[in-house]
């Protein structure tokens, strides 16, 4: 517990230090761990067997600090260099069960194409949401949503955790646990919300519209958790890495964080709308 607790000081540091170093940093930042998650994602299937084509994904995170290098790629924008590079990546990958079928087959390719989406699209949304109007305070609603969900719902299934939530895939996990993991990441984010509404950084919108998004990463952040999960446990892994010791690797760690992301980034646009 004393290792787990010391490496999560330092790694908010680390966190604290990124988001606040500016655009470029973080775009870089979350390439550098984006590639590391895919390494774990890779050699985590590769000792179930699989052998997946490791580069579409790997030249995937490049993107990432492409986005987070030009300021001046929109959405839409970003869109279009990633529908290009997937559209890229479906004839790079089939060209392997074409040329090379006995090395490579259509599961190989599967978890190849399932990559780029899983890891890499869902972290090119922290830097989209930092990338909007307010984005240096937006983009903490992504890691609050995650991680007031992780704790609370911890120290509920400790407590008050009677009724076992999927033990199939996380045998701990209870029912009571993961109530108190969205009703504590409400109320979080809430508190957050007000926060930012004294320093007048809410950009327009009030508080009480914070409720429904609280809600939505209590539920989504848990669902990322349970995800990563049912991968370990079908590929018979512990842990994706060990690159926090006491909380695994990469993604282990961002599993959550990787679900949160397109939420709140999505719900802050349509608030935008409103």
């Amino acid at each position: 517990m004393k290792v787990r607790i010391i490496s999560g000081v330092i790694g908010f540091c680390i966190l604290l230090a990124v988001l606040w170093a500016g655009k470029l940093v973080l775009g870089l930042a979350v390439s550098i761990v984006c590639l590391i998650a895919l390494y774990e994602f890779y050699k985590s299937v590769s000792k179930a067997g699989y052998k997946p084509v490791k580069l579409p994904g790997y030249l995937s995170a490049f993107i990432l600090a492409f986005l987070g290098v030009d300021h001046s790629l929109t959405p839409a924008g970003f869109s279009g260099v990633l529908v290009l590079f997937i559209f890229l990546s479906i004839v790079f990958l089939f060209s392997f069960i074409i040329f090379l079928n006995k090395k490579h087959n259509i599961i190989d390719i599967s978890l190849s194409f399932f990559s780029i989406f899983y890891i890499t699209f869902l972290f090119s949304f922290i830097i989209l949401t930092r990338n909007l109007p307010g984005g240096k305070y937006l983009v903490w609603f992504i890691f609050i949503g995650a991680w007031a969900t992780d704790t609370f719902a911890y120290f509920s299934g400790r407590f008050f955790g009677k009724r076992k939530l999927i033990p199939s895939i996380s045998p701990k996990k209870t029912v009571e646990g993961s109530i108190g993991g969205v009703i504590g990441c409400m109320l979080i984010t809430v508190l957050y919300g007000m926060y930012l509404s004294n320093i007048n950084m809410l950009n327009g919108f009030v508080v009480y519209h914070l409720i429904p998004l609280g809600f939505l990463c209590g539920i989504v952040s848990q669902i990322g958790d349970l995800a990563a999960s049912s991968i370990k446990r079908y590929v018979n892994v512990k842990d994706f890495g060990n690159i926090m010791p006491g909380h695994g690797g990469a993604l282990d760690r961002f599993d959550s964080i990787l679900f949160c992301a397109p939420v709140v980034y999505f719900y802050i646009n349509i608030l935008y709308l409103l």
